[in-house]
């Protein structure tokens, strides 16, 4: 096969991936790689085999949600509003909103901290509020095609962090070693970081993004009928998201677990941390490969935080709700995600530190998790709602093990917690 049809292939089967690579890349958001970050420096590569863990568990759990919006046409909201008493529907809001706007705010100082790293005679926050700002230009400006269009594009900046390792010297033995080998310790700092990971890499937000998307994207498409070809191409396309997901948490560990851990720091709270750490260590090409790996994830992971919280928010209250509609069209739907964004950015100005926010995120993700998790599992075996595409034997298996362990998680949140 010559290059030329080689490099059109990859280019065509890249372009068929959708919601599910975006969900995926998307779970790598700024306040994600500094819990990987933080993972790697305190406990050097002692888990990297939660990435093999977290992969079968998130593309069991996000594939359900992918199915749901295939089979139903409509966001999980519209489910849960449809099927379920509404105080699970109005929990799930409850809990939910404050977690994502949290995520948020984190996620702009994160990228404001960073982006003044790299230009440090523009203060943080005027990074914060133009981050801001170009990201409310978009969401308003562009229809939904061009939006996964360029959010697509920019899954790419996570292959940033996949250079990075092979940037320093590796013992690849031990690398395996830890990679297949799980090390597990029985105590509060070591146990902490393992639910850190668990409730950053398995987020409720994502499952409503999810179902929404594929929803949406079948009706661009004007697929009316589900067929194996559509769920096989679905398929495909979350497990490719996920992989690159766990590809990039797992090298990010591997990174900071080399040249952070060794160098003896041992300590993380923000991304920009990371990214100062690695310089004197690693070099400056590092740093700057790393800090802007940052702002690329910032910039694709707001725009699905927010959407995933308007699309709960206009399928709960019936309005009018779709990226592909113009302002005037969905206003209250716009308005959300404007509120949303500036509430995040106001976090900064109000001086609600990033890693507080990012801890009462994990708290409320992780007490969130497990129903939800359970909730899916119902509707995705409920023939009423899913007719014949209701879930495997396998699907069942892993998504009551993710179950286990995030309820599990959030158990241990709330032993280290009081």
């Amino acid at each position: 096969m010559s290059k030329g049809k080689k490099d059109s292939r990859i280019l065509a089967f890249f372009k068929k991936l959708g919601p599910g690579l975006i969900t995926g890349a998307s779970d790598d958001d700024p306040s994600g790689i500094a819990t990987y970050s933080q993972a790697g420096a305190q406990f050097g590569l002692s888990t990297l085999w939660t990435a093999l863990l977290t992969f079968p568990l998130m593309a069991a759990i996000q594939g359900m949600c992918a199915r749901i919006g295939l089979v139903t046409a409509q966001g999980l909201t519209v489910t849960l509003k449809k099927h379920y008493s509404k105080p699970i529907l109005y929990g799930m809001l409850l809990f939910s909103f404050p977690a994502i706007t949290l995520n948020i705010g984190a996620d702009i100082q994160g990228m404001g901290a960073v982006a003044h790293m790299i230009f440090p005679r523009v203060p943080v926050s005027l990074f914060s509020i133009l981050v801001t700002a170009i990201l409310l230009f978009i969401i308003i400006r562009y229809p939904y095609q061009k939006i996964a269009m360029i959010l697509k594009w920019l899954c790419l900046s996570l292959l940033l962090y996949i250079i990075v390792p092979f940037m320093v010297g590796q013992d690849w033995i031990m690398v395996a070693k830890k990679t297949f080998i799980p090390t597990i310790r029985f105590d509060k700092e070591f146990l902490s970081i393992i639910v850190a990971i668990l409730g950053t890499t398995i987020s409720p937000y994502l499952f409503f993004w999810q179902t929404t998307m594929e929803a949406e994207d079948q009706a661009h498409k004007g697929v009316v009928m589900v067929n194996k070809r559509i769920l096989s191409e679905m398929k495909t396309d979350v497990n490719m998201g996920m992989l690159l997901s766990n590809m990039v948490m797992f090298f990010m560990i591997l990174t900071t677990g080399t040249v952070l851990f060794t160098g003896g720091i041992h300590k993380i709270d923000t991304v920009d941390q990371a990214a100062k750490a690695l310089e004197p260590l690693a070099g400056k090409l590092t740093y700057f490969i790393f800090a802007s790996g940052v702002l690329g994830t910032g910039m694709l992971a707001i725009p699905v935080l927010a959407g995933s919280q308007s699309y709960m928010l206009a399928e709960t209250f019936g309005w009018k709700a779709g990226l592909d509609k113009k302002f005037s069209q969905a206003k209250p739907f716009y308005g959300s995600i404007i509120v949303s964004l500036l509430v995040g950015l106001s976090l900064d100005f109000f001086g609600v530190s990033p890693i507080k926010a990012l801890l009462y995120t994990a708290i409320v993700y992780g007490l969130t998790a497990p129903v939800m998790i359970a909730v899916i599992m119902h509707i995705a075996n409920n023939e009423q709602i899913m007719g014949e595409h209701t879930n495997s034997r396998f699907s069942n298996i892993l998504g009551l093990l993710t179950l286990v362990l995030m309820t599990a998680a959030a158990a241990a949140l709330i032993y280290f917690l009081f």
